[in-house]
């Protein structure tokens, strides 16, 4: 007899039964080993990321099944609102989808499309071949597909956020999710994550959300940021990077056992390369 399974909790139902703000942080290292021992770390919930990082399908399979055992939850976000794309990506196994730049209700409609089977939407079938249905493994899958499911939308430019509400009120919209760096990009401050004026955005957002009855959340890896966003209302926030992470920690390391320059110039005896004996 076969093994018949149950689908994981969605990201949505996560964030219902949360009496907290919900901290995650990006997988962008495209490694299997990497998304595991971070899915180990203690965290509420990872985002495995395709938009700006080396993530195809199979590493996005590979990070699914590596961060499985743990308990979290896995949000993948594709490069791209695109419904063949997303397609791919539910028959992969991903339950928890953050789409990017979604500027207007239309581009959420569509993302919702995506992920629902006719007559509710556009999805493609082919469950019996997929790993989302276990093989069909999953009682029911085809009549329960959309409760496997959760979309949140990503408000990243000044027009999402003038069109905010009807964003949140389109069916199927299960949250937002803020993007600051793209925001400040949108209205003219490149770089400014902090700026007023895109705070004010970000936290108009989150009024939005909490009048629609929705949950929002925000990247802010500033610590007293990421902390002012919640008391604000964000209910889940990204608040650090695996790459990030390994970046500045080798980095401080090096600056341990590195001397510099006395003008702070390359490191003394060498050109900046590590020497070969290292």
């Amino acid at each position: 007899m076969p093994v018949r399974v149950e689908p994981d909790r969605t990201f949505r139902e996560a964030l219902a039964a949360a009496d907290r703000p919900l901290a995650g942080m990006w997988v962008c290292s495209g490694s299997p080993l990497i998304a595991e021992l971070c899915a180990g770390a203690g965290l509420d919930w990872l985002l495995i990321d395709a938009e700006h990082s080396p993530n195809g399908l199979e590493s996005i399979l590979a990070q699914l099944q590596a961060v499985r055992g743990y308990p979290v939850q896995a949000v993948v976000r594709p490069p791209v609102n695109d419904t063949v794309l997303l397609k791919q990506y539910l028959d992969l196994g991903v339950q928890d989808l953050l789409i990017p730049m979604v500027n207007s209700a239309a581009e959420a409609q569509a993302a919702v499309a995506a992920v629902r089977y006719p007559p509710h939407g556009v999805r493609g079938v082919g469950s019996a071949l997929a790993r989302a249905s276990r093989w069909n493994r999953i009682p029911d899958y085809l009549a329960r597909a959309s409760e496997t499911v959760s979309v949140t939308v990503q408000i990243e430019t000044e027009a999402a956020v003038a069109a905010v509400e009807e964003i949140l009120a389109v069916d199927g919209v299960d949250a937002i999710f803020v993007g600051p760096s793209d925001l400040a990009a949108s209205m003219g401050v490149l770089g400014e994550q902090e700026h007023p004026k895109v705070r004010a955005a970000v936290e108009r957002c989150l009024a939005a959300a909490k009048t629609a009855g929705k949950p929002a959340g925000v990247n802010a890896f500033n610590e007293a940021t990421a902390r002012a966003y919640m008391g604000a209302g964000a209910s889940f926030v990204l608040v650090g990077a695996d790459v990030a992470l390994l970046a500045r920690g080798t980095e401080a390391l090096a600056d341990k056992f590195i001397p510099t320059a006395p003008d702070g110039g390359a490191p003394l005896g060498g050109t900046g390369v590590a020497p070969s004996s290292y």
